[in-house]
């Protein structure tokens, strides 16, 4: 506190004058600055004229109104704190200026930096290729009641800097929380085996949830499972376990590729035999109904004309009985039998006729007719048998 001289003696009389408290407060200021001690300049009225002190304060102001300016990188946001209490105003990249120290402060948060949280293990030497594993993270417990050990990496950056900064005393932590609850779940909701195949679905968006649930700011890219696997104790009983259903499901599959490719050949089969039953019906059916009106049609010609109905069913019998038979000719009058292949003789001489069509038409003359060796050798063995019998 600075005391001026007088003001014990002027109590009772006022304030002291103005004038006399300037030139105190500048002889003080002066000595501070080491320029007590010797004659100083006055002014007509006798006061001391003290020059430096109003540039020196200037410059200090100056000085201190300087330190406001700061830039805000590209992909970042600047936060305002008025004596230590948050405002509403967000600062964009560019050069920006505010109320110096100890008025306002500024908080530059990247928003755009790409930022990896590991659960479950820990990246350990250089570049990366070591790994820790980290038990109490790693394991979870499945709805089937089995355990398997879970390595994954979260990437996220920031979506609000205002919650980022005063919601969260620790960002990462919180993001851990969150990742481990979100997976817990996820992993407590399904069986073992399908968190092998399927893996972590939906994991990112529950934890998102989670996360704007308690306004921290924080944006997840992306969840990537590193490892997903038993325990390491159970790790060779659940590989056989796993090699039995892999044998027990391609079994599966060769039985249903065999049922594939039988199941539509038997059903071919009985529909071609349905079919042909079909058609064999309506064939039986189409006979006996033709016998059936041929038989009244016969009767009724019977009951006009028995005896030529009786002959001429008789030889139309004949006909379809010989026709397929070798026929034999026997003269009675001789009393020998006279052997005549009808039937290879019409067979012959059918076979022929084309044979001398085409050759009259490719000779274009007439061609002299060449006798069947068969019809010579029956005519000999007929007039050997006539001059037998005479």
């Amino acid at each position: 506190m600075i005391k001026f001289p007088g003001w014990a003696q002027r109590n009772n009389e006022g304030p002291p004058d103005l004038d006399q408290v300037m030139r105190d407060l500048s002889r003080k200021i002066n000595n501070m600055f080491g320029k007590g001690g010797g004659s100083q300049p006055t002014s007509s009225n006798g006061g001391n004229i003290n020059l430096p002190i109003l540039p020196i304060i200037a410059v200090i102001l100056l000085i201190w109104l300087a330190t406001g300016f700061y830039m805000v990188d590209s992909g970042s946001k600047g936060v305002v704190q008025r004596f230590g209490k948050m405002t509403d105003d967000t600062t964009e990249p560019g050069p920006r200026w505010h109320l110096p120290y100890p008025i306002e402060k500024v908080t530059v948060v990247n928003m755009e930096q790409v930022r990896r949280l590991e659960v479950g293990y820990r990246t350990t030497g250089e570049g990366g290729g070591g790994k820790t594993k980290q038990p109490r993270e790693a394991l979870m417990l499945t709805e089937d009641e089995n355990i398997i050990d879970l390595q994954f990496a979260v990437q996220y950056n920031l979506n609000n800097a205002k919650y980022y900064l005063f919601n969260n005393r620790a960002t990462d932590d919180a993001v851990m929380s969150a990742a481990e609850s979100a997976i817990r779940e996820v992993v407590g909701k399904n069986k073992l085996d399908d968190l092998l195949q399927k893996g972590l679905a939906d994991t990112s968006q529950r934890m998102q949830t989670i996360l704007d649930s308690y306004k921290t700011g924080v944006h997840i890219i992306s969840v990537s499972l590193q490892s997903a696997q038993p325990p390491e104790q159970v790790q060779e009983a659940f590989e056989d376990v796993n090699r039995a259903n892999q044998d027990n499901q391609r079994q599966v599959n060769e039985g249903q590729a065999y049922a594939n490719d039988v199941i539509p050949k038997s059903r071919g089969k009985a529909s071609r035999l349905l079919a042909e039953a079909a058609g064999y019906k309506l064939k039986i059916e189409s006979e006996a109904r033709g016998n059936a009106s041929r038989f009244e049609q016969i009767l009724a010609q019977y009951n006009n004309a028995p005896d030529v109905t009786r002959q001429r069913l008789y030889l139309d019998a004949q006909e379809q009985i010989l026709s397929s038979v070798s026929k034999v000719v026997v003269d009675q009058k001789a009393g020998s039998m006279l052997y005549l292949p009808l039937d290879k003789l019409m067979n012959s001489n059918a076979a022929a006729a084309p044979q001398q069509s085409q050759s009259l038409q490719s000779l274009n003359t007439p061609a002299a007719p060449v006798a069947d060796p068969t019809v010579d050798r029956s005519r000999d063995a007929f007039r050997s048998r006539d001059r037998e019998s005479r």
